[in-house]
């Protein structure tokens, strides 16, 4: 049965290396390592997809070997908790160049798959602060992310606790702006990816890149759909950004400031301590 189980997840590696036109030959690896079955509990299982507009179905046993599916797993339904679409995360993964031995802060870390994903990338020298506000799911993770000792899980409010400077921060939920805070913890030359959501509805997933100390390049990944991030939402806010998402998907967006400045035409999304700005950031720096 092992033998089995680590070719199904082989197998399911490389159909996410072709579907997601994956370059990093580490994430490929990683992939085909992690044991997703380790982070989504004991089957059977109830499965998400969206030929049922996501009602779920419950597998027939608990073959582990059916975890490696391009499908998202239930992981409380009462939360509406979920492990994730393995191809989504393939994809942003490998756009956002984890490197050995770097820093990350993953941000609603869930039971942790992702997390391990993330580990692998880092190695033995990385850092990883996992951190979920949820205390059920965050004694999940911390167990499942036992055989990587470069993890460190916390239960906490990703949008209260302090951060440390890291290399890169994964926010796994969605947000109405990103945070001042978050957005001081990136390191220079450092990254967050981070969903940028209206309430209830869909967002854009932005990588923002620290370019200087008050200036972010921005680059939107994709669409998304995501569980929201409670404590990085702001009512109004929520309406301005229904509004520009309205005209826009965001794909004007070049930068995020965090810069003290009156808001005009190059604000997108203006904010305090944050603006999402249509300003080419090379040409705001010469």
């Amino acid at each position: 049965m092992t033998d089995s189980i680590e070719s199904a997840r082989r197998a399911y590696a490389e159909e996410l290396w072709f579907t997601t036109h994956m370059r990093s030959q580490a994430l490929r690896a990683a992939f085909a390592a992690v044991p997703r079955e380790r982070f989504v509990g004991p089957g059977p299982w109830i499965f998400k997809t969206n030929w049922e507009n996501f009602a779920g179905w419950t597998t027939a046993d608990d073959d582990p070997r059916q975890v490696y599916h391009d499908v998202l797993i239930a992981l409380d339904e009462k939360l509406g908790l979920n492990n994730g679409l393995p191809a989504f995360w393939a994809f942003l993964l490998d756009r956002i160049n984890v490197a050995s031995g770097e820093s990350v802060t993953h941000l609603g870390c869930g039971t942790g798959y992702y997390t391990a994903i993330l580990a692998e990338l880092v190695g033995p020298t990385g850092k990883i602060r996992a951190i979920d506000i949820h205390p059920d799911i965050a004694a999940r993770a911390r167990e499942a992310l036992a055989p990587w000792p470069q993890v460190q899980v916390e239960h906490a409010d990703g949008s209260k606790i302090a951060l440390e400077p890291a290399d890169l921060i994964v926010v796994n939920a969605g947000a109405t702006h990103p945070m001042p805070a978050w957005l001081a913890a990136v390191k220079p030359g450092g990254r967050i990816l981070i969903p940028i959501t209206v309430t209830n509805g869909p967002g854009s997933m932005v990588l923002l890149t620290r370019r200087s100390d008050e200036e972010f390049g921005v680059r939107v990944l994709s669409n998304v759909f995501i569980y929201e991030f409670s404590g990085a939402r702001d009512p109004e806010v929520n309406e301005r950004l229904r509004q520009a998402m309205t005209n826009s998907r965001g794909h004007e967006v070049k930068s995020v400031r965090t810069d003290s400045h009156a808001e005009d035409e190059t604000c997108w999304l203006h904010g305090d301590g944050w603006c999402l700005s249509r300003r080419d950031p090379e040409r705001a720096t010469r």
